[in-house]
């Protein structure tokens, strides 16, 4: 179920576009073919993501010649602020990638084969942890489900999503597990279907009763007392709360309050962005039209109509029962409750930022090119 593999310099990945009809396995061996596979959601969910652009930076960070240390850290923040590029709404990518960095410059006096050495080091560390924190997610989350609860979760935070286990699938995973009788009710989850191809793959394949309904039969379910509660991943949370999910979690976090109905997220604590007050400063992903035209490159709607496709919705705090982290639940006020947990984390990434090249990446302004001895180059 692991979504991903790092060996010998070589990240290799499930690719989920193609599930669950077919299993494979592909080999990423360069900083562009991880920037691309996690811009194509070959690999996608917000830690996935996270550990993956931290390999990409590991694998570039091998292909950098030079002997020169200033040249060695140009070359590697070009590669950072290429794979920061990628998707920008997730904010694991942002961590993972200022994490790595951070680890080489806060070893700048080492010799540049031992910084190479330390960046595969921190990434190898970094799926370690997530594999960890998801499972503490799940035993604090199973303190929330009792026994014979259906629950309802909306697009994929299971195993791969993650580096294993899951976050919301996690939860679910920690309650089947200790033994209550538990099932699931996974929406499809339009336009990309990871409900339908994710979810129901990964809970099957647990042996976790599931039931694949469409989006915008939650309502329906919910108004005859079908569903006990709601759990769903996120991929950014801010301050107050708000949080950042796949397309549609902010209508169904709409539903469950009105029918009274305990609305969770579980989430690592690397997916609050500190540095935000409000959801209304998370960046929104505006992906291709296709996914919403197409289905398998099957064309369902007409040639030639405009298309609205943002990848995720925000849904403020005030629907949102509580936060489920590796550190324990945060409940409301989360304003309070989420500063006061930032003071328990512990900075592992020397407190060093990419300097970017430009200010973001996806903004169309870019300086001028600087001077990098590396391969493979977008």
């Amino acid at each position: 179920m692991k979504p991903l593999e790092y060996c010998d310099g070589i990240l290799k990945l499930i690719d989920q576009t193609l599930l669950p009809v077919e299993q494979k396995i592909v080999e990423l061996k360069n900083y562009v073919e991880v920037a691309n596979a996690i811009k194509n959601m070959i690999v996608r969910g917000a830690p996935a993501i996270g550990v993956t652009a931290a390999y990409g930076v590991a694998i570039a960070s091998k292909a950098i010649t030079t002997d020169s240390k200033d040249e060695f850290f140009t070359g590697l923040a070009k590669v950072c602020d290429i794979i920061k590029g990628t998707r920008p709404t997730a904010v694991n990518l942002f961590w993972a990638v200022d994490r790595v960095y951070g680890k080489a410059a806060s070893n700048r006096d080492k010799s540049i084969e031992e910084i190479k050495k330390l960046i595969e080091e921190e990434a190898q560390l970094m799926e370690k942890e997530d594999i960890e924190s998801n499972k503490s997610i799940g035993r604090f989350g199973n303190e929330l489900i009792k026994d014979n609860w259906t629950i309802l979760t909306h697009c994929n935070a299971g195993a791969l999503a993650t580096c294993d286990y899951g976050t919301a699938l996690g939860v679910i995973r920690a309650a089947h597990e200790s033994g209550k009788n538990i099932q699931v009710f996974a929406d499809e989850t339009r336009p990309y279907l990871q409900g339908s191809r994710l979810t129901a793959w990964e809970l099957m394949q647990d042996n976790i009763p599931v039931t694949l309904i469409c989006d915008n039969m939650a309502g329906h379910f919910m108004k005859e007392g079908l569903i006990d509660c709601v759990i769903v991943g996120a991929d950014r949370i801010a301050l107050n709360g708000d949080t950042a999910n796949k397309i549609g979690t902010y209508s169904v976090a709409v539903l469950a309050k009105e029918n009274n109905i305990p609305f969770y997220v579980a989430a690592p604590t690397t997916t609050i962005d500190f540095s935000i007050e409000t959801g209304n400063q998370i960046p929104i992903e505006e992906r291709s039209p296709d996914e919403i035209t197409h289905i398998k490159g099957i064309r369902i709607a007409p040639e030639g109509v405009k298309v609205k496709n943002p990848a995720f919705d925000v849904t403020p705090s005030k629907y949102i029962s509580a936060i489920i982290t590796e550190k324990g639940i945060i409940y409301p006020p989360y304003n309070e409750n989420i500063k006061n947990t930032s003071k328990q984390i512990v900075n592992k990434s020397s407190g060093h930022r990419v300097p970017s090249l430009w200010p973001l990446s996806f903004h169309s302004k870019r300086p001028n090119k600087q001077k990098a001895s590396i391969s493979n180059k977008i």
